[in-house]
């Protein structure tokens, strides 16, 4: 009898993606508009985050589902806004998955809300797989990474409907090229939109969030 071998990982993202297809119907019925926003650890998601929440708090209901393989402090930073948050550990796992948002949703709730925004594990690979339901993908790059990331995690960059470039006030102390990061990313996803922000100053947040605005009103 010849060998059979079974690719357990196309099994389980294939899984995935029927949950997230019935994730995603229910969000449409309900009105609510999903980010899944990803990047390696340290690049800034929750700074960022706080930046959308004080910027479009006051125009659309927001909710946040924060990601972590443990603890809640990025979740405790933002319950202070006031923004509902729901914390998912996932033990070790380095990624969300479709299963696990299903359960965060009804935890969370949807009723009244306008714009969710998922806070996925830190990491460059497993997230960029596994499909949520979400309405775009974005994903943040520190400058203190280094602009050759992209070549290194291609999946995460061609899946990604926007890139954010965080902490741009640390390129004059480092060899970060912004220009040769926009040329392969360009080259690997021509639709991708690039903001160049910094976090900690506040520069360049009003246009991400104005983009953001402009996804959400055009649903």
């Amino acid at each position: 009898m010849p060998i059979k071998t079974l690719n357990v990982n196309q099994h389980i993202l294939n899984a995935n993606d029927v949950l997230a297809e019935n994730l995603r119907s229910r969000f449409d019925q309900s009105g609510v508009f999903v980010m899944n926003l990803m990047s390696s650890p340290g690049a800034g998601k929750t700074s960022v985050i706080l930046r959308i929440i004080e910027a479009l708090a006051g125009k659309f209901n927001i909710g946040v589902i924060e990601g972590d393989i443990a603890s809640d402090v990025d979740a405790q930073k933002i319950q202070k806004t006031n923004v509902d948050v729901v914390q998912i550990n996932t033990d070790g796992a380095c990624h969300l998955d479709a299963n696990m948002i299903r359960s965060a949703a009804e935890t969370l709730g949807l009723d009244g809300k306008q714009f969710v925004i998922i806070e996925n594990v830190g990491n460059l690979v497993c997230p960029a797989e596994f499909k949520l339901g979400e309405n775009i993908k974005v994903m943040i790059l520190s400058v203190a990474e280094g602009h050759d990331k992209p070549l290194k995690y291609p999946l995460m960059f061609t899946e990604s409907d926007a890139l954010i470039v965080n902490k741009t006030d640390l390129i004059p102390y480092t060899d970060f090229s912004l220009e040769e990061l926009k040329a392969t990313v360009q080259a690997m996803n021509p639709k991708i939109n690039i903001f160049e922000i910094s976090a900690k100053t506040g520069d360049g947040v009003s246009q991400l969030t104005g983009w953001i605005e402009n996804k959400i009103v055009g649903k």
